[in-house]
């Protein structure tokens, strides 16, 4: 017991000196976002690419929650966002997916819940690369927050905004990576059917996007 303690301390130190390391607890606690500096906006988007060659290593906590931030933090003391959403309903959710199991961004505590410690990544598109990239973003639609019933058919028209938002967010993420010198890309090629029981989705969550994270590959 005691070297179980004494391990986890170790990677809290590790991950709090901004050190990339395998993340053994559950619940992941972020540090407060970086809000300022970066990159000038025109230069980001001069720089923005999709890129599908990702390196192995591991983004830092403090990466991590800039990236979660830019997609979909608080960025107002009203609970308002970093990208838009129909009539404020906020029925984005956006889960991580690292090799150390699924997680859902809470961005009022600033965590990563941990829905379970399975790694679904390579779940999560049907090329090769999203089962490498360190990080996979899933934008799933709260349809129950649109206000749709279980039961009821969903069409394309009750997921005309959640994707729209969808849009949005990965636009915020792939201008932060252009600032940041990392590389990402947005995927529709994504086995719904087989993903979505993997993440324990209820009936009317439904995925919209994913998009993979990381340092540049060679």
């Amino acid at each position: 017991m005691k070297k179980r303690i004494i391990g986890f301390a170790v990677i809290l130190i590790m991950y709090s000196l901004n050190t990339p390391v395998m993340i053994y607890s559950q619940d992941i606690s972020l540090p407060s976002p970086s809000r300022k500096g970066g990159m000038p906006l025109m230069e980001a988007l001069d720089a923005r690419v999709s890129a599908r060659l990702f390196s192995d290593k591991d983004l830092s906590l403090q990466q991590l929650s800039d990236l979660l931030w830019a997609a979909w933090g608080i960025n107002r003391e009203d609970g308002k966002r970093t990208a838009p959403s129909s009539h404020n309903r906020q029925e984005m959710d956006v889960y991580v997916t690292l090799r150390s199991g699924l997680y859902l961004y809470d961005a009022a505590a600033c965590r990563l819940k941990q829905i379970h410690n399975r790694d679904i990544r390579a779940l999560t598109g049907t090329q090769e690369f999203p089962a490498t990239a360190p990080v996979n973003l899933v934008f799933v639609a709260d349809l129950a927050k649109r206000g749709l019933k279980e039961g009821q058919q969903v069409t394309d028209t009750d997921k005309l905004s959640s994707w729209s938002n969808t849009g949005f967010m990965a636009q915020n993420v792939y201008l932060w990576c252009a600032s940041e010198g990392l590389s990402c890309v947005i995927r529709a090629m994504v086995p719904r059917d087989k993903l979505a029981p993997e993440m324990e989705l209820k009936p009317l969550q439904v995925i919209i996007l994913a998009q993979s994270v990381g340092f540049p590959g060679e």
